[in-house]
This record gives C-alpha cells, sequence and structure tokens, in this order.
C-alpha cells in the first residue's frame, strides 16, 4: 500500500519533482542525499538504474533528463540520483573520486547506503541496480567497480574512467560497459592534464586492459563486434564465467548519447 502510494506521488508529481515520500526534497541518509522517481505501478522487487551526475550537477538531473529517464521509467526501472557532495570552485558539487586526493566522503558506504534505504522505503531490488554515470559520475562508477565490483549488480560508466595513475589491480570481476563518446575532447579517450598537469584524467584503452585482466579474458583484442545504431560495440566473451565486459563507441562528443539508456538496459538484461 506505502509504495503503490509512493508510485503514484512520483508519478503525480512528474519525474522532474520527484523526490523523497511525500515532499519534493531529497531522502536523506546518514552520508548525503538522492532522489527517486518510480516507474508506473511499482510494487516491490523494483529493478533500478542509479546514476551518478557529473561535475556541478545534482542528482534530480537525471531524472529531470527525460531523453533518458523516460526510457529507463518506461522499462519498469526505478530510477536513483544521489547527491554529490557540496564543494567550492568552479564545480559546486562532484565526487570524492581521486585515489590520490584526501577522501572527502566515503562515496561507496554513501552509495550503499542510498540503495539499501531505496530498498527498504520504495521496493527496489537491491540485487537488480545497475550503477551508472557520465563524466566524473562516470569515473566515480569506474572507481566503485574496482574497489566492490559485488556492491552493485553491474555498472555502466559513460565518458568517464580511471584517471593517472590507474590502478595496480581492482577487487575482482565485474559486469561492465563502459560508453565514450569518438570526438570526446572534454574526457578524451587518451585522457588529459589538468590543472596545471596537477591531475591527469585516464586512458580508457588502459582501464579496458584493467577490466580484462580482472575478468580473466584470454585475448587482448575483443572476441564480438557489433553496431547497433550510433553504437560501435566491441565486447569480450571469453572470459571468467559470469563476467561481462563491453566498450561502446559513438561518433558524439562529451554527453549521454542518444538512445543510451535503451543500449544500457538491453545489455543489463542480458546478464544473468
Amino acid at each position: 500500500m506505502i509504495r503503490a502510494a509512493l508510485a503514484l506521488f512520483a508519478l503525480s508529481v512528474g519525474p522532474a519533482m520527484a523526490g523523497c515520500l511525500d515532499a519534493p526534497e531529497p531522502c536523506r541518509v546518514p552520508l548525503g542525499t538522492y532522489h527517486i522517481a518510480l516507474p508506473d505501478g511499482a510494487s516491490g522487487d523494483v529493478p533500478a538504474v542509479m546514476f551518478l551526475h557529473g561535475a556541478g550537477g545534482k542528482g534530480i538531473g537525471a531524472i529531470r533528463n527525460t531523453g533518458m529517464s523516460d526510457t529507463i521509467l518506461s522499462r519498469g526501472y526505478a530510477l536513483i540520483g544521489p547527491d554529490g557532495m557540496e564543494r567550492p570552485g568552479r564545480f559546486s558539487t562532484g565526487w570524492s573520486f581521486h585515489p590520490d586526493r584526501p577522501k572527502q566522503r566515503d562515496e561507496l558506504a554513501f552509495l550503499k547506503q542510498v540503495a539499501d534505504d531505496a530498498a527498504t522505503r520504495f521496493g527496489v531490488d537491491r540485487n537488480a541496480i545497475l550503477l551508472a554515470g557520465f563524466s566524473i559520475g562516470g569515473s566515480m562508477t569506474s572507481y566503485i567497480a574496482c574497489e566492490d565490483p559485488g556492491a552493485f549488480a553491474a555498472y555502466a560508466p559513460v565518458a568517464g574512467s580511471f584517471w593517472r595513475p590507474h590502478p595496480t589491480d581492482c577487487a575482482g570481476p565485474v559486469r561492465l560497459l563502459h560508453t565514450h563518446g569518438w570526438r570526446d575532447t572534454t574526457v578524451p579517450l587518451e585522457g588529459r592534464p589538468l590543472g596545471g598537469g596537477a591531475i591527469k584524467q585516464g586512458d580508457v584503452w588502459n582501464a579496458m586492459v584493467i577490466w580484462r585482466a580482472e575478468n580473466g579474458c584470454d585475448m587482448m583484442r575483443p572476441d564480438a563486434f557489433d553496431t547497433i545504431g550510433n553504437f560501435w560495440i566491441r565486447r569480450w566473451e571469453d572470459c571468467a564465467p559470469g563476467t561481462a565486459l563491453e566498450f561502446a563507441l559513438h561518433p558524439g562528443t562529451h554527453g549521454i548519447p542518444k538512445g543510451w539508456a535503451t543500449l544500457a538496459l538491453n545489455w543489463f538484461e542480458t546478464l544473468n
């Protein structure tokens, strides 16, 4: 009854106003806040996409991005938008993701709190959450996948990956779909220095080397190739059981490409 009422509330206020319980304010857990929108008829064991925003964003932005959220909600998924930390500077919000910088918040603990809270309050299936993110949200997604691969069912970073120095290894195999724009100059595939060279973005090609090693893939090159709309897919299949690794390139620049939500959910639903 409560979950049905929550679902009706989320629909009645519309995705742009989705908050927590009976108010538009975000849900609160000990380490931060998040927003959530529920699909029509949500009644428990609802799969979800948890989407981490880019620099300067807010969790509500994922829900307001109707090009993405309409697809996710119409497919029967909840959409969860955690809020990055408030911070001074050019970008007012962000994630404590860089391994060589002081940790301002335990982001893994925070995201687990969000997932557990969404499961308790809204009937989200804790074992069916796809963690995704854009730009530094994609970087945060990658580092969570590396630190605790079992924290979420699978991972789908977009236009963001590791930073230099790259991790020497991760905690175990993953199920991961990385999406990146061929013409991205904000987060180039090869990375770039920022802050006068004080920090350097990582090399996405190198990240794929790391993921292949963690997944025990037999070959450096992909085992399969596919073209789906504007996406060029590279897929490693001859890897350890239970793993999944795909690299989707598109001809665009730095952004969430049209059709990404469909691509990601189709991929997610093939996983066992």
